[in-house]
């Protein structure tokens, strides 16, 4: 079985989250034992962001590190585990709000799309809108 990030780059709609995490400097980290649970956003969930941002968080190695971070808890949590929990704290150290209502999951604001793509160091839900933690939102 592939790691997250190898799954990532064979999966070929999480392009602009590969890119990302290699410009942060999080490639290691993501394909260490773990195990890690990501959210992981797709390139249409980039493709939400207001222009300009990714380019501009690419520059930023710092701020993006961070809201990269913000997509990866620690420890193997599939789809029976997410919907028992309301909460998970990410890497970053924030903690995103997880919330299951008539079987659809959501995280934040963004909706679980798909869930439980099981790697060799964790597993990966599927999000359709990049995670931003409070306190980078709220930098200028």
């Amino acid at each position: 079985m592939a790691n997250l990030v190898e799954t990532a780059i064979k999966a070929g709609n999480f392009t602009t989250l590969v890119k990302a995490v290699e410009a942060a400097g999080l490639v290691d980290t993501l394909s260490s034992p773990g195990p890690f649970t990501v959210f992981a956003p797709t390139d249409e969930a980039f493709a939400k962001l207001p222009q300009g941002t990714l380019d501009e968080l690419l520059q930023d190695t710092h701020k993006l590190k961070r809201i990269l971070a913000y997509h990866v808890a620690s420890g193997d949590v599939r789809s029976d585990d997410l919907i028992q929990i309301d909460h998970a704290e990410t890497l970053e150290g924030s903690i995103v709000g997880i919330n299951t209502t008539d079987g659809k999951v959501t995280v934040n604001d963004a909706n679980v799309v798909k869930t439980d793509i099981l790697t060799d160091n964790g597993v990966i839900h599927v999000v359709d809108t990049v995670l931003i933690p409070a306190l980078v939102a709220t930098e200028s």
